[in-house]
């Protein structure tokens, strides 16, 4: 099992945690991530983009010019492709982007992601991380004890209002329950700052 240190917010050693190799310590798949990556994006996509067909333009109901006789190249329609004003030819129209992964390859992919971050020393574990108040200070003050640079998120055991409220306005700093980690996610932010329970707690759904 990988031992980790465990902070309070001030980053001050306060003990020592087992984390649970089924979940921490797996050899990353990078494959898998790769994928679940994807599958990711490719949900967040709306695919609701739209361009008109020559048949769905308004006007070109008439012929412009003649068949033949004028020199010019035969034209049925001022709404064909190559006219301006006319429509799209091959355009996008609405579609859905869903892809699915098997929930098997889905915990594989969040494993690997999560045992690369405890190799390379990205995650931190925190006692306890709470707000008496909504104030920015204080997530900003337990940021620079851990010297968190680039993109960080929070992970919660569940969801703390005063904690999310308190965060947001700090630019790269997410917050987020811990059921609702995923691939993207982790690999998406430079570090992890995740409360002890919050482990606990994806040791007791997964492993």
């Amino acid at each position: 099992m990988p031992t980790v240190a465990l902070y309070n917010m001030k980053a001050e050693k306060v003990g020592e945690i087992e984390l649970a190799d089924a979940v921490f310590g797996i050899e990353p798949n990078t494959a898998v991530m790769h994928r679940a990556v994807v599958t990711y994006l490719n949900n967040q996509r709306q695919g609701t983009q739209s361009t008109l067909t020559r048949a769905e333009v308004s006007g070109g109901g008439i012929k412009p010019w003649r068949q033949k006789g004028t020199g010019r190249a035969r034209q049925g329609s001022t709404r064909s492709p190559q006219w301006t004003h006319g429509g799209i030819a091959f355009g996008p129209k609405p579609r859905d982007y869903t892809t699915g992964m098997n929930k098997k390859a889905r915990r594989l992919a969040l494993f690997s992601a999560l045992s690369d971050k405890v190799a390379n020393g990205k995650l931190i574990v925190v006692d306890a991380v709470t707000a008496q108040e909504y104030k920015t200070s204080v997530m900003a003050d337990m940021l620079k004890a851990f010297n968190a640079e680039g993109k960080t998120v929070i992970t919660l055991a569940e969801a703390d209002e005063k904690v999310i409220f308190s965060a947001r306005n700090i630019a790269g700093v997410s917050t987020v329950p811990a059921v609702d980690l995923n691939t993207y996610t982790v690999l998406n932010n430079d570090q992890i700052i995740i409360t002890r329970d919050a482990v606990e707690k994806l040791q007791e759904v997964y492993a």
